[in-house]
């Protein structure tokens, strides 16, 4: 998990290299490095253990000067986050240097025979065997061709991979490879970039090609690309995607932080997903690629995840049985893979739910289903995507980049469209006619004006962030589909403030966790006015009675539950009780970032997180 840039043309390249990496940190920020080819024909290599910040400060000292390089922020899998282990990692000659993305799952084996062979290592990682195939291969019969060299290390590789590579033999040239790990490319008029996806891109270029599984692709100076498959032949139509949002989208725009604008995104995100997609006969979901009778026929939904987004299948499994009458399960990607057996029927749909649409787990999982002969479709926020490319079918969320690792605006698009993807499964098979489509569509156009009633009470999540000044630990409860919420709530105050807190279904908490609670312990509970309210209420006061200081999410006018507790983070009323969790979580998202804020935590980017998992 890491973010590659790499460029060659007739502009320096350090700059673009480290604006490529501070856009690019979210996927990964224990170390940032370069390598830039020098006019000497040396290779110029910055490397250093922290933020990318601090990268750029090394460069102003060293000054990397040429036109071609290649540079990437790390999250570490093999070897600790140090300098040594920063990437990109050169050759025993120091004349090639590579940058990965990705697991070499051979790498021992393969470093045992190069040592036995005489080449010598200086990290602990994985990615510096490539350099050394690569410089085993350009010493033999590939000298003088920069992209057969890597094609024949990549031949002895297992695992995933994106890779940047670099020779000072070969100047002005990168080349370039991909299995498993996102890269894309792109061509201007002063040059040729690189990345491992599109965001870097999008304020040079709208146009970029996008690397297929084992496709190779050599960038030059004058910017040509040329991109080639596993055998070396010429591929002559490379799959390409147009950029569909602006730069500054990516930019603070005037917020504090990427998640304090994020979730002042989830109005307008949610807007954008449900325009126009009530017609005449149900919701329009054309992409999902799925005729009538076929939509009708699906007699099981497995919904599969990590993170986050399973929270989001959690939740989708209650709406579609509850409005399809579809039997539904979810799973976690990354235990669903070791099932021993999946039981399923030509009619199973498999829905894989990743934001973007490069979970190593989630993708393993999509696979596997799709091989036993299920329909699979993804729900992913990012335009062309592997899981949108490999899926039978995709709904894109459309909420824009997300540069916080936490996530917070994809998180509730998502929840909005497994609720348009439950109401397409009800009207095919006649569980919900017409006019039920159209009143559950309704309810959802009410959520962007309920969010933005949230936040206008955000002062209220500042005043309850108090309550955690002095704490260690922390209980979220909820029943029902916001038992939930209580997990996606406790998530985020764990990812971004490093506070331990445990997310339980309210019902089961005095099965164990009730024995966490003592004097002035926070619990936070959401407790709307649905089926469970009166039940939650009685959890409440078992926590009160123990001592715990309770905040409530509760909905407007419950003076009952106000009396009880400390604070009180009001929500407003909503004609389903399904969709609740879509706005109760945005107080808990505002309550999460000011915990974190207080602590001094660095919101965006939490230790030992990514925004991008694609390894297994």
């Amino acid at each position: 998990m890491c973010g590659i840039v790499g460029y060659t043309g007739t502009n320096q390249a350090s700059p673009f290299l480290l604006k490529g990496l501070q856009t690019l940190e979210y996927r990964g920020y224990d170390s940032a490095g370069l390598e830039v080819l020098s006019p000497d024909g040396a290779l110029h290599g910055v490397k250093y253990a922290g933020r990318v910040s601090a990268l750029v400060e090394r460069c102003k000292v060293a000054n990397p000067v040429g036109t071609s390089g290649i540079a990437h922020t790390r999250w570490a899998t093999h070897g600790a986050p140090n300098d040594k282990n920063a990437h990109p990692h050169r050759d025993c000659s120091e004349r090639i240097a590579v940058t990965h993305n990705g697991i070499i799952e051979n790498f021992r084996e393969l470093k045992a025979q190069l040592m036995a062979a005489g080449h010598e290592f200086t990290s602990e990682t994985d990615t510096e065997v490539i350099a050394h195939l690569v410089e085993d291969a350009w010493k033999g019969p590939r000298k003088g061709d920069l992209v057969a060299a890597l094609r024949n290390a990549c031949s002895r590789l297992k695992g995933s991979w994106a890779i940047a590579c670099i020779c000072a033999d070969a100047p002005g040239q990168i080349a370039v490879a991909r299995n498993g790990s996102p890269l894309v490319v792109a061509s201007t008029a002063d040059g040729a970039y690189a990345a491992s996806d599109v965001m870097p891109l999008a304020s040079i270029t709208s146009h970029v090609i996008q690397l297929a599984n084992s496709q190779f692709a050599l960038l030059e100076s004058n910017g040509t690309i040329t991109v080639y498959d596993e055998t070396g032949d010429m591929v002559r139509d490379p799959s390409t995607i147009d950029i569909d949002w602006d730069a500054s989208a990516a930019t603070l725009g005037g917020h504090a932080d990427f998640m304090e604008k994020e979730i002042a995104e989830q109005p307008e995100a949610i807007e954008r997903l449900l325009q126009g997609r009530l017609g005449e006969d149900g919701i329009r979901l054309d992409e999902l690629r799925l005729a009538r009778d076929e939509l009708a026929s699906i007699d099981r939904v497995f919904l599969i995840a990590c993170g986050t987004s399973s929270h989001v299948c959690q939740i989708a499994r209650t709406m579609i049985e509850s409005w399809a009458k579809v039997p539904a399960t979810w799973a976690y990607a990354s235990e669903f893979n070791y099932e021993p057996e999946v039981l399923v029927t030509p009619n199973t749909l498999c829905v894989i739910v990743t934001q973007s649409g490069e979970t190593a787990d989630t993708l393993a999982a999509a696979r596997r289903m799709k091989a036993l002969g299920c329909h699979v479709f993804a729900v992913t926020n990012v335009l062309g995507s592997t899981a949108a490319r490999e899926a039978d079918g995709v709904l894109y969320v459309q909420a824009g980049p997300e540069v916080c690792v936490a996530s917070t605006k994809a998180y509730t698009a998502q929840l909005v469209a497994c609720a348009l993807l439950a109401l397409v499964l009800a009207r095919a098979n006649g569980t919900m006619d017409q006019n039920g489509v159209a009143r559950h569509y309704h309810d959802l156009s009410l959520l962007p004006d309920a969010i933005r009633e949230v936040f206008r009470r955000s002062w209220q999540d500042k005043q309850a962030s108090a309550l955690f000044r002095r704490s260690s630990s922390s209980l979220y409860l909820g029943r029902g589909v916001n038992a939930t919420t209580a997990l996606e709530g406790a998530l985020k105050i764990k990812e971004i403030s490093y506070l331990h807190a445990e997310g339980y279904p309210a019902g089961e908490m005095k099965h164990g966790p009730i024995a966490l609670i003592e004097q002035g312990f926070p619990v936070v509970a959401i407790v709307p006015a649905d089926r469970w309210h009166d039940k939650t209420v009685s959890n409440i006061q078992e926590c009160i009675a123990r001592g715990a200081h309770v905040i409530a999410v509760a909905t407007d006018g419950d003076e009952g539950v106000a009396s009880q507790v400390e604070h009180v983070l009001w929500i407003p009323p909503l004609p389903d009780e399904l969709l609740v969790p879509v706005v109760a979580i945005v107080h808990l998202q505002i309550l999460a970032r000011f915990v974190a804020l207080a602590r001094g935590r660095d919101v965006d980017k939490p230790r030992n997180l990514a925004k991008s998992v694609t390894v297994e």
